[in-house]
């Protein structure tokens, strides 16, 4: 059992699920100054020979908090529902290790994962995945940014981005035009779980400039070219117009993307109240996100 502490409150991490349906794997990753754990979950399908498509995960917690602990049990469940290997990216935090330092790391672990898909079962033709939650999510958003530029990724390009309650435009850079649509920064102030206050903070332990897109990837010239997009919304979060803005700017970019959102509830709501109908839904939603993006965003 492992815990950790979000915002004030504390999660626990249980045994989930039979390890007869999965192995786990712990991966050195090197890394500029240092190196990084991923931890690698695969599908036992009793063909020795199997492959599977990818998933490159990475927490949340305000680019601050958080470990591989986080979300462990959750990603061997979407292993074992997807059939697909998941890694999951124990990358450094701020203030200790501030931006870009925990994207960089992100960045390397997703080159990782593909130069190394023999090793952990992974056929890229399958599906290539790049996703998060909440910092997580905006990691996983100038991933795909990046990645659409970089030669590495010309032979084996992402295929899909899922980015549930991400981080997307710093309340400092709205630009003016678009100023009128994000209202949820004041309308959700005073949120549960992640307000004003605490996002202020985690912004401040980053110290990543407002402007800059890799940060806020809002902010990116163009939106054109990038692999389809599952983003997830909530109606209580400050996060929330930003969100939804991106969905659009994807979309008039011809990007497909799919948009959830959950009326009434806040930002990470389904970590305090797993079983409520609005969680249960998230949870639904995030496996067929994940087989629509396998399956092209169609």
């Amino acid at each position: 059992m492992a815990s950790f502490s979000l915002g004030g409150l504390l999660i626990t991490s249980h045994g989930c699920c039979p390890e007869s349906k999965y192995r786990v794997q712990d991966h050195k990753v090197s890394v500029e100054g240092g190196e990084i754990t991923v931890r690698v979950v695969i599908p036992k399908s009793g063909d020795a020979g199997a492959t599977y498509p990818l998933v490159v995960w990475l927490h949340g917690g305000g680019w601050a908090l958080g470990n591989l602990d986080q979300d462990d049990c959750s990603l061997r469940l979407l292993s074992i529902e997807l059939q697909a290997t998941i890694v999951n990216v124990d990358y450094r935090l701020a203030p200790r290790y501030p931006f870009p330092t925990g994207l960089n790391d992100s960045y390397a672990a997703v080159k990782w994962a593909a130069l190394n898909a023999d090793q952990i079962s992974v056929s890229l033709a399958k599906g290539f995945i790049v996703g998060g939650l909440s910092a997580g999510g905006n990691l996983a958003a100038v991933i795909a940014h990046r990645a659409r530029a970089d030669p590495f990724f010309r032979d084996k390009p992402l295929t899909g981005q899922h980015l549930s309650i991400p981080a997307t435009l710093h309340y400092e850079a709205y630009p003016e035009k678009y100023k009128s649509e994000l209202r949820s920064w004041e309308d959700n102030k005073d949120a549960k779980i992640l307000n004003e206050d605490s996002i202020r903070r985690f912004y401040k332990h980053y110290q990543a400039p407002a402007d800059d897109p890799e940060l806020s990837p809002a902010l990116y010239p163009s939106h054109a070219g990038l692999p389809p997009a599952h983003i997830q919304v909530c109606g209580l979060d400050p996060l929330r117009d930003e969100g939804i803005l991106y969905a659009r700017l994807l979309r008039d970019a011809g990007t497909p993307t799919r948009l959830d959102i959950y009326p009434g509830v806040p930002h990470g709501f389904q970590t305090m109240a797993p079983n409520i109908s609005a969680a249960l839904k998230l949870k639904d939603d995030t496996y067929s996100g994940f087989r629509w993006l396998f399956a092209g965003g169609k």
